[in-house]
């Protein structure tokens, strides 16, 4: 009697050491899938095209500028306030670059079902009402986001055009005061264009993006 409850002990704690390897091996895999879902580019990688929907609903990809030198991609949206602040400035960039080769590209991360000002057809509605002269694509599926490692909106992800690749020079905020312009001491998004610009390297290649949390469906 005492060797079968010996053995049902043992059986038992058998079990429960395997449970317990089978939760680790999860949370495990769980926290691999999470580091490789966020991890985005680097300052130097090649950052791969896409084909995102636009306001005007046409496609649009990198590869459909065919005369650009480079991108400014930014990730951003309608609700959030620190991407409101920064709407006047992201025009003045496309305006004052689009025409030296590197236009705005904008991209709204954000899931609709969670942020509904976010939807498709706020989108077009805020790009009419502020005169959005560059393409703003939706980011459906949420897919793209991911690849580039946004994690804020306004998120800013400064390219050039080598060899046929577009290659990340520069990963960001847009500059370093998000509440007023006119206080803004520090350019980094136009620093890292007027380099590549001049064929100099980006001195400041990479810094802290400021701004909303992208809203991800749960």
């Amino acid at each position: 009697m005492k060797n079968i409850k010996t053995l049902i002990a043992a059986f038992i704690a058998g079990l429960g050491l395997l449970s317990f390897t089978a939760i680790n091996h999860d949370k495990k895999e769980a926290q691999k899938e999470t580091v490789s879902t966020v991890k985005g580019y680097e300052v130097g990688d090649e950052a791969t095209d896409f084909k995102l929907k636009n306001i005007d609903g046409k496609m649009v990809s990198l590869s459909d500028f065919k005369t650009a030198k480079g991108f400014i991609v930014i990730f951003t949206c309608n609700h959030c306030p620190y991407a409101k602040k920064y709407e006047d400035r992201i025009i003045e960039l496309d305006k004052k670059y689009k025409s030296q080769g590197y236009p705005v590209i904008a991209i709204n991360p954000n899931d609709p079902n969670v942020q509904p000002e976010d939807g498709y057809q706020q989108m077009i509605e805020r790009a009419k009402q502020k005169g959005f002269t560059f393409p703003y694509l939706v980011d459906e599926g949420q897919k793209i986001y991911p690849q580039y490692g946004a994690t804020k909106t306004p998120h800013v992800f400064v390219l050039q055009k080598e060899n046929g690749k577009n290659i990340v020079k520069y990963i960001g905020a847009i500059d370093n005061n998000y509440d007023n312009p006119n206080d803004v001491s520090e350019y980094y998004a136009q620093d890292a264009v007027n380099a590549l610009i001049k064929g100099e390297p980006v001195k400041m290649t990479k810094t802290v993006a400021i701004g909303c949390t992208i809203k991800v469906k749960k």
